[in-house]
């Protein structure tokens, strides 16, 4: 229903962790799908990583530290995704994302995720250097969540 109702590019975002769940995404009309690097060995997220390339998928690969974030660069993720919600303990790291974003190479494209609750979250995180956001919680509770995206678009 996502791909029908946009024509903006859509994001599988799951727990993605075996061939079927590439390939799912890739028959849902999904454009891209999540690969959590906390979630899979190097040899898992190096396998789904090129399926989904394969499949002509592109690939979110989220971390949440520094040494997550050198594998991704080491599988040579070409978007990188900074989570700054714990997945433990749920808990949010707003400073997560701005330390992270100068370890990136060059060409990366760079999203902050979790954490942003408003225009000044993404505005911060506009300075240091993210080329996107993902957001979920601070719009879907929003009460007119149109306006909500315009103010963290427009700052």
């Amino acid at each position: 229903r996502a791909r029908a109702a946009v024509s903006l590019p859509v994001l599988r975002k799951d727990f993605t962790v075996s061939d079927l769940d590439v390939c799912d995404a890739r028959l849902m009309g999904a454009d891209a799908v999540l690969l959590i690097v906390a979630a899979l060995d190097d040899h898992e997220l190096a396998h789904l990583h090129s399926l989904a390339l394969r499949l002509g998928l592109d690939v979110l690969v989220e971390v949440h530290d520094a040494d997550e974030l050198n594998r991704a660069v080491e599988l040579g993720a070409t978007m990188i995704g900074v989570n700054q919600r714990d997945l433990v303990t749920f808990e949010v790291d707003r400073e997560r994302a701005a330390a992270l974003r100068p370890l990136m190479r060059g060409g990366t494209v760079s999203v902050a995720e979790s954490g942003v609750g408003g225009p000044a979250d993404a505005a911060g995180l506009r300075a240091a250097g993210y080329d996107a956001i993902l957001v979920g919680e601070s719009v879907v509770t929003a009460s007119d969540p149109e306006a909500a995206v315009r103010a963290l678009v427009d700052g």
